[in-house]
């Protein structure tokens, strides 16, 4: 990001301004200010996810999609503010675009693998309101950017769900988890085929052979959590706790179906549960959708994951829906700093599993520890891995998941359900809506244990190695002895099958 360059005057300047043109003299007497917005964010994993110059502040998408061809059409009007002087500012985008205006007025842009940089005609001033408006059309499926190709096509639609990238194959933006906004979301479709988003369903308008679907996400989101699912659903609407309460499965669902719609229905019930670990529930609507697809990942879309078909292939799975769902307080209200904070995200979750499973009797937080642990022996590569900061292309990594439960039930040891407790809902509260990272939960971990907590975390989340089984690391007195003996849970199979499928983002 430029910044405003320090005017330094001299005397020897002020001699030389009377010896210069007057332009010359300015020249001399200034440095060079940058009013190039950048092409990142300053992401130290990934060098053009997000972008300098500016926040966004909402966004109105409105596309039209054809499942046949998997044609998307579509214009983005982006809200944002200038953060700097901007001559010129990027948009994460890969389609390609046919115009762009900014406040009005047609601007020029050029467009690359990724970035759509864009030049307004009149230059923008620190603090100016900037309205930004794209039009595009593409066919997202045929587009690879940097060796990804997030986009999923169903047996009836598509699935525009990705992590850490996926927006930028639908609509134009600020493609990172620092920069939220709010969100009105308008699809397109044939009236044949339903159309699911983020938040609350403003409206489903038919005109002719076609429907628009209005979804409106009020809370601040991150880009990578914004989507939209196309296709034929069984959709159930309640209500609970005064919240709208969606939740759709394929309409071909088979017996996978099935189980995902009986335990879709459960999502309130797990939200009441959460809440009482993790604190009051941040958003204004709750569900979720299985789409006709097997592409083997659930993501934690906000207000609404979207799950995989194959979580249901042996039966009922509760545990994917207790996962995704604890991702609204850690992911989704509070979000990374950068991606290197992922395991704020899957740690937590994994270790919300492990609490449902404690409190239905299926095996404690302290047994699967215990499995864990015996699961990965000394020199497995499992260790290896610093979940801390776990590499650019190692976000997903299956240590993320389970070594991160493992720190977490490790914490609840060393300094006590009551100060851990606490700290779970601090954590969530102090940071709603907003961003976080590893360093600033370790700073509150310690304010509110009163204890230093630096070698324990260095252990668990810095160390490419197994921690030493040691009271300091959270290990139980008598943990030899208990591990020993431990049986395995009822739910370590499902927990198990549901983290394989849950890590599979890292092959991709």
């Amino acid at each position: 990001m430029g910044s405003r360059a320090r005017v330094r005057r001299t005397a020897l300047m002020g001699v030389a301004a009377l010896l210069l043109p007057l332009g010359a003299a300015q020249a001399a007497t200034s440095e060079q200010v940058d009013t190039t917005g950048t092409r990142g964010i300053g992401d130290p994993y990934y060098a053009d996810y997000g972008n300098g110059g500016y926040d966004v502040d909402h966004y109105d998408i409105r596309v039209s999609y054809v499942p046949r061809t998997d044609r998307l059409a579509g214009t983005t009007r982006i809200r944002a503010h200038a953060i700097q002087d901007l001559t010129r500012f990027n948009l994460d985008f890969v389609l390609p675009v046919s115009s762009v205006r900014v406040n009005g007025q047609r601007a020029t842009y050029t467009q690359g693998r990724h970035e759509l940089v864009v030049t307004p005609r009149r230059a923008l001033r620190d603090g100016d309101a900037m309205k930004v408006e794209v039009t595009y059309r593409g066919v997202p499926s045929t587009i690879r950017s940097d060796g990804i190709k997030p986009w999923i096509r169903t047996d009836d639609g598509v699935a525009a769900v990705g992590e850490p990238e996926i927006a930028a194959w639908w609509f134009p933006g600020n493609d990172h988890p620092r920069d939220k906004a709010t969100y009105d979301v308008r699809v397109e479709v044939a009236r044949s085929l339903e159309a699911l988003g983020n938040g609350v369903l403003v409206s489903k308008a038919a005109h002719g052979r076609t429907r628009t679907w209005h979804w409106r996400e009020a809370t601040p989101m991150a880009s990578y959590l914004a989507f939209f699912v196309v296709g034929q659903f069984d959709i159930t609407r309640s209500r609970a706790d005064g919240l709208p309460v969606i939740t759709a499965v394929a309409s071909d669902g088979g017996k996978e179906g099935r189980f995902a719609a009986a335990d879709l229905k459960k999502t309130p019930k797990v939200i009441r549960f959460e809440s009482r670990h993790f604190g009051d529930y941040p958003f204004d609507a709750m569900g979720g959708v299985a789409p006709a697809a097997d592409f083997g990942f659930a993501l934690e879309n906000q207000t609404r994951p979207v799950y995989t078909r194959g979580f249901w292939r042996f039966g009922p799975n509760i545990y994917v829906i207790v996962h995704e769902l604890a991702h609204q307080w850690y992911g989704d209200s509070v979000s990374v700093d950068n991606w290197r904070d992922i395991w704020l995200n899957e740690g937590f979750a994994t270790f919300a599993e492990w609490l449902w499973s404690e409190k239905h009797r299926d095996g404690s937080a302290a047994d699967h520890f215990d499995m864990t642990w015996q699961s990965y022996p000394r020199r497995s590569d499992f260790w290896k891995v610093t979940i801390g900061d776990p590499g650019a292309h190692n976000e997903f990594n299956g240590a993320v998941y389970d070594r991160g439960a493992m720190t977490l039930q490790a914490l609840r040891t060393r300094i006590g359900n009551p100060a851990f407790s606490t700290l779970l809902k601090d954590w969530a509260a102090q940071h709603r809506y907003a961003n976080a990272s590893v360093p600033e939960f370790i700073a509150l971990a310690e304010e509110i244990s009163g204890q230093d907590l630096t070698s324990f975390f260095d252990a668990w989340l810095y160390t490419a190695h197994r921690p030493a089984a040691t009271e300091a690391n959270g290990f139980p007195a008598d943990f030899g002895a208990r591990s020993a003996r431990v049986t395995r849970p009822d739910s370590w199979s499902q927990i198990r099958h549901t983290r394989a499928l849950l890590a599979r983002l890292e092959a991709r």
